[in-house]
Formats: C-alpha cells, sequence, structure tokens
C-alpha cells in the first residue's frame, strides 16, 4: 500500500539519508509496536521502522533494539543499520529483498535446516546488548495486569505452580545464553534464496538458546515432528534432554506473551484483536501444563543424554 500521509512525508524529510531524494513509500504487512515502511530512492531501498506503542509498558529497549540489529547485521543474519534517529522515533535498515515466510513455509524440503542455520549464525554472533528472560518479564507482565486492572485469562494463575516448576527444572542444566532475537514469528524470516536473514529486534537480548527455538516453535505452530527436526538441526544430533527443553521453553513462551496480549488489549488503540491473540497463547500453554507428556519433560531435561 503506497502512503502519501503529509505528516509522514514530513517525517522522512528530517532522515538525512533521505533529504533531497525522490522516493516512494509504502507500508510493509506486520508490525505491531512498529509502523515498517518500505522507501524506495534512486540511490536504494530502505525499512524505516516508525516506533509506536507503549515502550515501557511492553518492556522494549528501543536503545538496545538498535545495537542489536547492528550486532545482527556483523553476524551476517541481520539487515544493516543505516540510521537511527530515536529523537524521531525512527530505525533506518537496509531493505531485503527476498520472501517473507509463513507458517506453512516450514513444511517446505529443507527450510527448517536452513532456518536452524540461520538462528545458529546469530546465537554465534556477537554479544547482544542486555538480557532476556521470560520468567522475570512474565512476573512484571503479571504485575501490569494486576495493577492497571487489565483483564487476565480465567485460570491463568492456576497454573503459576506448574511453571515454576518448568523454570526450576530449566535451571539444572542452564548453558550460557547467547543473543536472541526472541520474537521470531513466521514474518520474521526474510529468504533471498541463497540464505534466510531474522528480522526485527525489539524484544533481543541475551537468552536461552532453546527459547529462542520454543519461541519459533509455537509462534510458527511447528508440529512435534518439525520441532524435532529443527532441534536436531541446531544442536547437530537428536538430543531427548534438548528437545525437552525446547519444548518447555515452547511453554514458558505462550504462558509469558499470552500477558502481552492481555497488555495490548487493554492498552493499545490499534485496531487488532489483541485479546484474541493473547487468549491462543494461553490456550496453548494450559493444554501443555495438564498435558499427558508434562512430567516426562521435565525429568528429560534434566538428564545428561
Amino acid at each position: 500500500m503506497i502512503v502519501n500521509d503529509p505528516e509522514l512525508v514530513a517525517l522522512l524529510d528530517r532522515v538525512p539519508v533521505l533529504k533531497g531524494l525522490s522516493r516512494t513509500v509504502a507500508e510493509l504487512p506486520g508490525g505491531l509496536t512498529n509502523q515498517n515502511l518500505r522507501v524506495t530512492t534512486p540511490a536504494g531501498d530502505y525499512v524505516v521502522r516508525r516506533f509506536r506503542g507503549d515502550a515501557e509498558l511492553l518492556g522494549i529497549d528501543r536503545d538496545a533494539e538498535h545495537v542489536n540489529t547492528s550486532a545482527a547485521a556483523e553476524a551476517g543474519v541481520g539487515a544493516g543499520v543505516v540510521d537511527y534517529l530515536p529523537h524521531l522515533g525512527l530505525l533506518v535498515i537496509d531493505y531485503i529483498d527476498g520472501m517473507t515466510y509463513d507458517n506453512a513455509s516450514f513444511a517446505r524440503p529443507g527450510v527448517l535446516e536452513r532456518v536452524a542455520h540461520a538462528v545458529r549464525r546469530l546465537h554465534d554472533g556477537p554479544r547482544f546488548s542486555g538480557d532476556f528472560d521470560m520468567f522475570r518479564r512474565q512476573a512484571r507482565y503479571r504485575q501490569t495486569v494486576e495493577e492497571r486492572g487489565y483483564r487476565l485469562f480465567r485460570g491463568y494463575d492456576d497454573h503459576e505452580a506448574g511453571f515454576r516448576r518448568v523454570q526450576a527444572a530449566l535451571a539444572v542444566r542452564a548453558e550460557p545464553t547467547v543473543p536472541c532475537n526472541n520474537d521470531l514469528l513466521a514474518g520474521n524470516f526474510v529468504d533471498d534464496g541463497e540464505k534466510v536473514w531474522l528480522i526485527d529486534y525489539e524484544y533481543s537480548g541475551n537468552n536461552d538458546a532453546c527459547f529462542e527455538l520454543g519461541n519459533t516453535a509455537t509462534e510458527c505452530d511447528l508440529d512435534p515432528d518439525q520441532v524435532e527436526t529443527l532441534t536436531g538441526a541446531y544442536f547437530g544430533r537428536p538430543r531427548a534432554s534438548k528437545l525437552a527443553r525446547v519444548r518447555l521453553q515452547s511453554l514458558v513462551s505462550e504462558y509469558g506473551w499470552s500477558l502481552w496480549g492481555a497488555i495490548q488489549a487493554g492498552a493499545s488503540t490499534l485496531d487488532f484483536d489483541f485479546d484474541t491473540w493473547g487468549q491462543e497463547r494461553f490456550d496453548k500453554a494450559a493444554r501443555a501444563f495438564a498435558g499427558p507428556d508434562f512430567e516426562r519433560l521435565l525429568e528429560d531435561v534434566v538428564r545428561d543424554d
């Protein structure tokens, strides 16, 4: 969709790399806490990320996002940073010409292996600014929901004890954290035909590699066989303890991020059904807590295999 909003045109005139250039501006799909714009100029194409939403309320650090986007580019899997203009609420990055994934993309032959390779490159790259821990974030989000009187999903707190059991089990064989995107839904993978790129570093920070894989698994609706393939490709061989860790971190992702939906449902003015978004993730988590595999996963994740 071509954008000709006068206010936006004036804003882009203040971006040094765009000043004085003829340009076409098109809004890219996705982006709930950013408006993402493809800006085409004679000098090249750029993506302008225009910040929106309450960053503090959602735990977004825009300075860290800038630093970590640059680090991802240095790792060879992220778009290069062109400019960062916090006073204008803008981050300008290179445009990656490729196909953006959807959930169905992961069923194509070889995609999961290529995704695992891209994620491994990010994790092997430069250390990020800041850490990301969903257990701490979930507690902060839960407090925000309570303090602001936002709607909490029915039965949410019934699973708090199970959530803490998962936290304790994951801590037994914890490994050093690595730089993680922490929000790899399908739309944050871009395939240029040669390699897979990873975009959008709003929630990035150093974290457990298995959270990255588990979050990806649930956000992209991977089935059990696909989760096993992704995990095996990342670690180089099938390992029961790592598969259990990824599956438990999927649950952690679902239970924690569901509260992001609850907060957005109460605070955001965007025309998006955040309540249903959050409810779907909580329902996934509730099924996992009550599922027949839960106890076995808690046992497998502490094994040395």
